[in-house]
């Protein structure tokens, strides 16, 4: 259970000028909504939002952020796949920001939809990945995840901190009694992994390009945008195990 000192936010990683920042969650569950985590980066005094969520969350977001930064600070917007759960929010945010938001190039087109009508500020990521520049220069690389489970989906890794934002992978479902920050125990928090990751995962051949991918980055951290953040022994615990997993269409069968 996330306790009280929790609930207002927690700083993942902190050095003179830069810090990773997981925002809180809400003290109480929103009935038949999608629990999510938002977080923010923070480099010279300049901040990076990453998934801020739905226009429901708006107001918690903007009290979160509020306690670190300055709202008008943040310079970008980064939205790991286009689910409203991720960016539905999307307007409200670039009125009170000047920040440019970064989405996969495949989803811009459906930004309008949202109430976006001009895309002056929008950056496509191509599907190879690309680079965003703090001005530490320290670098945050857009990592390919597609088919995991948006067709255009990109987690993003801070270099600095090591901490790898996975967007929906690694995913959680918890119920009012068992939220917690951290993952504690790897195998007992397999049974809240393991259904959404079977069904939203395209095949194991992506997972496992997934993980031999990032493997490579050795991230310290993997904070998904739900559940709970993977740090230590369970990162590789955890890749391994998604690495293995038969998942979406390996179940074809089952569903036709």
């Amino acid at each position: 259970m996330i306790d009280d000192s929790e609930i207002h936010g927690t700083v993942l990683y902190e050095d003179d000028e830069h810090r990773f920042i997981w925002l809180g969650s809400e003290s109480k569950y929103r009935k038949g909504a999608v629990q999510t985590m938002q977080y923010l980066i923070i480099d010279h005094g300049r901040g990076v939002l990453l998934d801020p969520g739905g226009v429901h969350l708006f107001s918690r977001v903007v009290t979160a952020v509020s306690r670190f930064i300055s709202v008008e600070k943040i310079d970008t917007i980064f939205f790991s796949h286009q689910d409203p759960d991720v960016s539905s929010g999307i307007a409200l945010w670039l009125g009170i920001t000047n920040a440019k938001v970064y989405i996969s190039d495949l989803w811009i087109r459906f930004l309008p939809h949202f109430g976006i009508v001009d895309t002056n500020r929008i950056v496509g990521i191509p599907d190879k990945g690309g680079e965003i520049t703090l001005p530490s220069n320290s670098k945050l690389r857009c990592i390919p995840s597609h088919f995991m489970h948006s067709p255009g989906q990109f987690g993003l890794f801070d270099e600095r901190s090591g901490i790898l934002f996975t967007g929906d992978i690694g995913a959680a479902v918890f119920d009012e009694t068992n939220e917690t920050v951290f993952v504690e125990d790897f195998d007992a928090h397999v049974p809240l992994i393991k259904d959404f990751h079977v069904r939203y995962m395209a095949a194991n051949k992506i997972v496992r390009r997934w993980t031999d991918y990032v493997r490579a980055l050795s991230p310290r951290m993997l904070a998904p945008q739900h559940g709970a953040i993977y740090k230590d022994e369970n990162v590789d615990k955890f890749l391994n195990w998604l690495g293995g997993l038969e998942c979406g269409i390996d179940f074809i069968d089952a569903l036709f």
